[in-house]
């Protein structure tokens, strides 16, 4: 009877096979996700107070305070040279003899009227070419790149040097020929096509460069092939399909072919005419305060001129408008 009474020990649970030492624990229970921390924070609790991230407005604002200082410091200090004349105190004679000046209406139209030419010119060789090649021969790429890269490694004095042999040289060898008139009229002073041509040849690696970061942002195969389908000629593919698509590309190729022909001064120097940049050189020697003003003066028009073309090129294209539709009223 005592043996009866007497309580059975407690059945010890044995472990499945496999299973290691640690996954006995009297923890929480393997797959169990763990209590919530600092470390498992949700996305987008606050930070503690104090450990936050640096904020990157202060650094910003200094670089731009920077960037500021370097840019208008010099035109600031420009403009006092400028206005403020030893013994006299301030006056403005410096912009207001700026308007009469020789050569000064001529010299800034000469060089719009030949950065307008070298933008239409520069888009209209490297516009279709770049879309024939994206579309149709795109093992031609690198070849078209290296080919519009080269006016990088010619400098602009060697590539004076041969224009204006080859001016040289045609006249004597072509007296007798009708290519003879073609070398005079390149070089008419009111408005030299030689300068045009050779600022084309210097602007086409910034042409190429936005017209082929353009063409990569836009499905050009696509968009031929929808147009295509639909009946619509090359023509009409080229300029309502896909220039309009290009707005920001062209804008930014016709920025900087402005600021080119605007800031040049060896090649139409060393040719004998006298463009914008030419002419504040001229006067520089005689009127020093008249030079230093029709400077910032160029750098506020091509400020507007490029402020303009960024415009142009981030406003939207207008929708053609639908046909309207009339409808009968049934009495």
């Amino acid at each position: 009877m005592a043996a009866m009474n007497t309580p059975a020990p407690p059945a010890q649970t044995v472990p499945p096979r496999g299973l290691r030492a640690d996954d006995r624990t009297d923890g929480p229970a393997r797959g169990a996700s763990p209590a919530p921390g600092p470390a498992s924070a949700p996305p987008g609790t606050p930070a503690r107070p104090g450990r936050g991230p640096r904020r990157p407005g202060v650094w910003r604002g200094a670089v731009l305070a920077l960037a500021g200082v370097y840019f208008l410091g010099p035109l600031l200090a420009s403009f006092v040279f400028t206005v403020h004349v030893p013994g006299r105190g301030i006056t403005f004679e410096a912009y207001s003899e700026l308007l009469s000046a020789d050569g000064f209406t001529e010299s800034l139209l000469l060089s719009l009227g030949l950065a307008a030419a070298t933008i239409a010119l520069s888009l209209l060789l490297a516009v279709p070419a770049l879309v024939a090649v994206r579309i149709g021969s795109p093992r031609l790429r690198p070849v078209v790149e290296v080919m519009c890269m080269l006016p990088l490694v010619v400098p602009p004095i060697a590539l004076v040097t041969g224009i204006s042999t080859v001016l040289r040289w045609g006249p004597e060898h072509l007296s007798r020929t009708p290519l003879y008139q073609t070398f005079i009229a390149v070089q008419n002073e009111k408005f030299p096509v030689v300068l045009v041509l050779a600022y084309t040849v210097l602007a086409l690696p910034f042409v190429y460069r936005s017209l082929d970061a353009g063409l990569r942002a836009v499905d050009v195969p696509t968009l031929v092939e929808a147009a295509r389908s639909c009946g619509a000629s090359w023509p009409y593919v080229v300029l309502r399909v896909l220039l309009p698509n290009l707005r920001a590309s062209l804008a930014g190729a016709a920025f900087l072919t402005l600021a080119l022909v605007l800031g040049e001064f060896t090649i139409a120097s060393l040719l004998g005419f006298r463009p914008f940049a030419v002419w504040i050189v001229s006067i520089s020697g005689a009127q020093a305060r008249m030079s230093v003003a029709v400077s910032i003066l160029s750098l506020l028009i091509t400020w507007l001129l490029l402020i303009a073309l960024s415009r142009a090129g981030t406003t939207p294209s207008t929708a053609a408008a639908a046909p309207a539709t009339t409808s009968r009223k049934e009495s």
